[in-house]
């Protein structure tokens, strides 16, 4: 590591083959705790196994913090300008008929060039660069309403993990970064989005039916009770991100989205995965998720499931895109 020379000496950082630059080092990102543009970076580089699998071959829209999380944040789907040759681009299309040359990782100094364009928070599609229309994931997002309390959200997670057995799907849990918590799976890339989030809406319906006082799908927010959990089948949309595992959150205490074990969900408390702890943990467990592409599911059970519901008469939800 280098410094250069001005008020705040930039430094340069070895990353694999790549050396990159990061002006601003000591400017606080995080408040709470008082870490800084240069510890967020180191962040990255400790994990940087698990946030390349998370990221890798994905169209990532960067939310950027020019100021650290206090100021403004950025929602940045096109790559800023002044990007270095070796940091990779896909192009998405808009159903406005506009397109993005979007970030796409597939090396760790990718996500450390992001890290100096302040980018805090990484959301990659759930689809990868060989064909963006069909995703290779299926994405549980587990969104606690406002007076939701978190032991509700670990018993919907549970009641989750037995439905996603029933049919022989793997899936991978992690923190959400905020009150929530995701679950993961990867599946065959023969689905497009409508089939995909279809097949989730299936699923998140199922949850609902063991666990009704927990969970509801209903689609309006305001018609929602307070204390349930909405299982968010809408997070399998087209161009519908959310944080990536290991991403850090824009919030004071630089919460991560970390992967955890099924049997930690009873234990794990949003707060107790930063960029503080999370490093420690990764070196002593690896990355938890791992083996998550090579645990594919067919959603052909799921959408069996979306064709009984419908001949049951459940009603279709509005397209997100409306």
């Amino acid at each position: 590591m280098a410094a250069r020379g001005g008020k705040t000496p930039a430094v340069e950082l070895d990353v694999g083959h790549r050396t990159v630059r990061i002006s601003n080092p000591d400017r606080v990102y995080f408040p709470a705790r008082g870490e800084t543009k240069l510890d967020l970076a180191q962040y990255y580089l400790d994990v940087g196994d698990g946030i390349v699998r998370a990221l890798r071959e994905r169209p990532c829209m960067m939310h950027r913090f020019p100021e650290g999380i206090s100021g403004e944040k950025v929602h940045q789907k096109r790559l800023p300008r002044g990007a270095p040759p070796w940091v990779e681009t896909v192009r998405v299309d808009f159903p406005s008929g506009r397109h993005a040359y979007e970030l796409c990782v597939t090396e760790l100094a990718s996500v450390i060039w992001s890290v100096q364009m302040s980018t805090v928070e990484f959301h990659p599609w759930n689809s990868r660069r060989a064909d963006t229309e069909v995703p290779d994931e299926w994405r549980i997002d587990l969104d606690p309403m406002p007076h939701c309390e978190f032991a509700t959200v670990r018993r919907v997670a549970q009641v989750a993990h037995e439905v996603l057995d029933e049919p022989g799907a793997v899936g991978w849990p992690k923190t959400s970064g905020g009150s929530g918590l995701h679950i993961y799976v990867r599946i065959e890339p023969r689905w497009g989005f409508a089939d995909v989030r279809r097949a989730a809406l299936a699923f998140a319906r199922e949850v609902e039916r063991r666990a009704p006082q927990d969970v509801t799908t209903t689609w309006w927010r305001k018609d929602r009770d307070p204390e349930v959990v909405f299982v968010d089948y809408n997070q399998n949309a087209r161009d519908h991100t959310i944080a990536s595992a290991y991403s850090v959150r824009g919030v004071p205490e630089g919460r991560v989205s970390t992967p955890i074990r099924w049997d930690e969900i009873d234990d794990v408390l949003p707060g107790d995965c930063t960029i503080a702890t999370v490093p420690a943990r990764f070196a002593e467990l690896g990355d938890l998720h791992d083996g998550i592409d090579e645990a594919v599911f067919s959603l052909e059970p799921l959408l069996a499931w979306a064709d009984r519901d419908a001949r049951d008469g459940a009603a279709d939800p509005p397209d997100p895109e409306s």
